[in-house]
C-alpha cells in the first residue's frame, strides 16, 4: 500500500483485572487503604467490599474516595443488581485484607450473611486472605480447621507477619505490609488460576549477600540486593508452598506469608540453612555468600595512619551448597546458582557437578546485569544434561520459570 511503513501494530496489552479488596473488622483495616492505593495506581479498578464491623474502623466515604467507586456493606443496597452474583463475575482477583478470625470461620462454612461472604461463594477467580488477629487467636485450632479448609478449596491463605499487634503484644498475627500484599497477589493472577503445585511442599530460599567483618566498621561483602530471592519467595507462596527465607543482609519488605530468619556473615548464613534444610521438599540457594573472610579481625578501627594501606589476610568461607548437596535426604530437590563475569556455562557447569545439585542458575553479572535491578537473564543447567535458556524479563517471572523445572523433579505425593 502506497505511504505504507511496514511497520506492524503493536498489540495492546491485556485489561488489567477487576479486583475485589475485601476489609474484615480489625485495626489492621486502616493499612487496607494502602494496598487500595497501590492496586488503583497501577491501573485497577477496585470495589472495596467491608464488612459492617471493617466499617467502625475506616468509613466507606473513605474507601468510596480512594477506590473511585461506590461502596456497600450488605447485600440491600441496590438489591435489583443482585450485587454480590455482579461482583463475583467480574472479579479477576479477590484479596481480603485484613482478614480476620470471624471473616475466615465465615468464609470457610460457607456463610453468606453480608456482601462480602456472599460474594466470596460466587467468585472463580484466585483469592487471598491476609490474616491479621491475635497470636492466640491465630493458633486457636478452629482458626487452624478453617484455614485448612480454605486451602483445601484453593484458596490462598498467607501466614501473617510477626511483629507489634495491638497494646503492647507483640507475637505473630500483624498484617503483611500492603506493598507485599499486593506483590503476592499480582502473582497469583498471573498464575492465571492454575493450581498450587507446590501445595503442601516446604521450601527455603536464601537471599541476599553476606558480609564478613574487617574491623568494626567495615566488611568484604557483595552487591547482591536479595530481589532474586525474594522473587522465589513470593513466587512458591502464590503456589501453594511454605516458605523460609533466609535472608543475609536485605534491605527489602518481608515476602507477605513468608518465615523471614536473618543473617548476617556467611558462617550464620551456613548454620540457619543447614538447620532449615532439614526435612525441606526444596532448597534455593538465591543469595550470594561471600567466598573469603578475614584471617584476623581487627578489634579496632584500621587507621590510615597506622602505616598505610594494611595486608589483609583471607581464607575460604563454608561452600554451603556443596553441603548441603553431600547431607540432602532422597527427593530433596537443590537449586544452586552461578554468578558469573566470563565463561558462564563453562563454570556453571562445574559448579552443577561439584555442589551435586539438580539444577543450577547461571547468569552473568556485572554493571547493571542481576545484582540490584528488577529484571534478570538466566541459563538453567541441569544435572540431567538439560539446558534451559531464560531470556530477560521480571525477577518473578524468571523464579517461576525456574519453579516449573523444579516442579517436574519433585517427586510425586506416595513416592
Amino acid at each position: 500500500m502506497a505511504g505504507s511503513s511496514g511497520a506492524q501494530p503493536v498489540p495492546a496489552p491485556p485489561p488489567l483485572p477487576r479486583v475485589v479488596l475485601g476489609v474484615s473488622g480489625g485495626i489492621a483495616a486502616y493499612k487496607a487503604c494502602e494496598l487500595l492505593r497501590l492496586f488503583t495506581e497501577s491501573g485497577h479498578e477496585v470495589r472495596v467490599v467491608p464488612t459492617a464491623a471493617a466499617l467502625r474502623f475506616v468509613g466507606a466515604p473513605t474507601w468510596a474516595a480512594l477506590s473511585g467507586q461506590p461502596v456497600a456493606d450488605d447485600v440491600w443496597a441496590q438489591a435489583h443488581e443482585v450485587p454480590h452474583v455482579r461482583l463475583g463475575r467480574r472479579a479477576g482477583l479477590v484479596v481480603v485484607a485484613p482478614a480476620t478470625a470471624d471473616l475466615l470461620a465465615r468464609a470457610a462454612h460457607g456463610r453468606a450473611d453480608d456482601l462480602l461472604t456472599a460474594t466470596l461463594l460466587t467468585v472463580r477467580c484466585p483469592v487471598l486472605y491476609a490474616p491479621a488477629m491475635h497470636t492466640e487467636m491465630w493458633e486457636h485450632p478452629a482458626t487452624v480447621a478453617n484455614v485448612a479448609t480454605l486451602r483445601s478449596r484453593g484458596a490462598t491463605v498467607i501466614e501473617p507477619a510477626v511483629g507489634r499487634l495491638t497494646g503492647t503484644d507483640t507475637g505473630r498475627g500483624r498484617l503483611p505490609e500492603p506493598a507485599e500484599i499486593f506483590a503476592l497477589a499480582r502473582s497469583l493472577h498471573r498464575r492465571g488460576g492454575a493450581p498450587p503445585d507446590l501445595a503442601g511442599r516446604r521450601v527455603v530460599v536464601t537471599a541476599g549477600g553476606t558480609r564478613e567483618p574487617l574491623d568494626p566498621v567495615r566488611y568484604l561483602g557483595n552487591r547482591s540486593s536479595g530481589k532474586q530471592g525474594y522473587a522465589f519467595a513470593r513466587t512458591a507462596l502464590a503456589r501453594g508452598a511454605t516458605v523460609t527465607v533466609i535472608a543475609a543482609n536485605v534491605a527489602l519488605s518481608d515476602p507477605a506469608g513468608a518465615t523471614v530468619l536473618r543473617v548476617g556473615t556467611t558462617e550464620e548464613l551456613y548454620a540457619a540453612t543447614m538447620a532449615a534444610a532439614a526435612g525441606a521438599d526444596v532448597v534455593v540457594m538465591a543469595a550470594a555468600p561471600a567466598d573469603f573472610r578475614p584471617v584476623r579481625y581487627q578489634s579496632a578501627k584500621i587507621k590510615k595512619s597506622d602505616g598505610g594501606a594494611p595486608t589483609i589476610e583471607l581464607t575460604t568461607t563454608e561452600d554451603i551448597a556443596a553441603a548441603l548437596g553431600a547431607a540432602r535426604t532422597p527427593g530433596q530437590v537443590l537449586v544452586a546458582f552461578a554468578a558469573e563475569t566470563h565463561d558462564a556455562l563453562a563454570n556453571g557447569a562445574a559448579k552443577l557437578a561439584r555442589k551435586k545439585a539438580d539444577l543450577i542458575v547461571v547468569n552473568e553479572v556485572g554493571p547493571d546485569l542481576a545484582f540490584g535491578t528488577d529484571v534478570n537473564a538466566a541459563t538453567v543447567l541441569g544435572a540431567d544434561g538439560s539446558v534451559t535458556p531464560i531470556p530477560t524479563r521480571g525477577k518473578e517471572a524468571l523464579a517461576d520459570a525456574v519453579w516449573d523445572l523444579v516442579r517436574a523433579r519433585l517427586p510425586r505425593s506416595g513416592d
